[in-house]
């Protein structure tokens, strides 16, 4: 006769949840090589992307089709699922978008080494991207417009942020996704090849006029600061937006999305 399921977890101070919501923090991840990932759409993309689960958490009571697909494909894999009550929940999950399901991986290493590109690739480059937020939406988008690749240039949020994680959709989790430091990513674009478009506010050429068709490689800059000198060594394009208000600039993710599905609709027109 099978035992009974153990009791939910129903204490803010349980050592098993506390450890979990330690993985929030960025030295924590580095140190454990653990993740956290909040949401079953974001737990089903993990998984199906090849992400090793470790264990999950689930509200007690919580239903709906995806959660129910999120429990049997962690099932499936043997993850252990610990359900706990409301109130303990609401010190894991992320804030109240929560839908149930947290999940504990091991964390992925994402070198440029491992990236596939094809013959004509068509890049993102994001250079000490601090707001999570924004680098979420970027991964959204470039998921979205058919990047083939997201490069995080010295990041400021990393990859395996959950706030990340979420803005994402889970596309944290594609192919076609590496963090590097700056001069080895030079290097890198350098022997590739690629032409170099950088976003700039004072840039007299506007992002229309850019043959994205080419082998291509969008670089954009720091929220406050923009991009470092350095891009100027290898004869990068300077473009712009126009901006018909008081503001000079998008925000960073708006700028991506701009820029990505131009470069898209151009690669996509006969």
């Amino acid at each position: 006769m099978d035992a009974p399921p153990p009791p939910p977890i129903s204490s803010r101070h349980n050592a098993r949840l506390k450890q979990a919501a330690r993985l929030r923090d960025s030295r924590q991840r580095r140190k454990t090589g653990l993740l956290l990932v909040d949401g079953a759409r974001e737990t089903l993309r993990a998984l199906q992307a090849g992400v090793t689960p470790v264990e999950a958490f689930v509200l007690e009571g919580a239903t709906g089709p995806r959660i129910t697909e999120a429990c049997q494909a962690l099932e499936v894999r043997g993850v252990p699922l610990v359900q706990v009550a409301a109130d303990p929940f609401s010190k894991l999950a992320f804030g109240d978008r929560a839908d149930g399901v947290v999940l504990v991986a091991q964390r992925c290493e994402r070198p440029l080494q491992r990236l596939r590109l094809p013959p004509n690739p068509l890049l993102l480059i994001v250079e000490r991207i601090e707001k999570p937020g924004n680098l979420g939406a970027i991964l959204r988008t470039a998921d979205g417009a058919g990047i083939d690749a997201v490069v995080a240039v010295d990041p400021l949020a990393d990859f395996d942020n959950p706030n990340v994680i979420r803005a994402s959709v889970g596309a944290a989790f594609r192919e076609g996704i590496a963090a590097a430091p700056l001069d080895e990513t030079l290097a890198w674009l350098a022997e590739l090849g690629v032409q170099l478009v950088v976003t700039r506010p004072d840039a007299s050429a506007a992002y229309t006029t850019i043959d994205y068709r080419e082998p291509t490689a969008i670089v954009l800059g720091n929220e406050a600061d923009g991009l470092s000198a350095a891009w100027d060594r290898l004869g990068a394009t300077a473009v712009s937006l126009p901006m018909h208000g008081i503001a000079d600039s998008l925000n960073v993710s708006t700028t991506a999305a701009v820029l990505a599905y131009e470069a898209r609709r151009q690669r996509d027109t006969p």
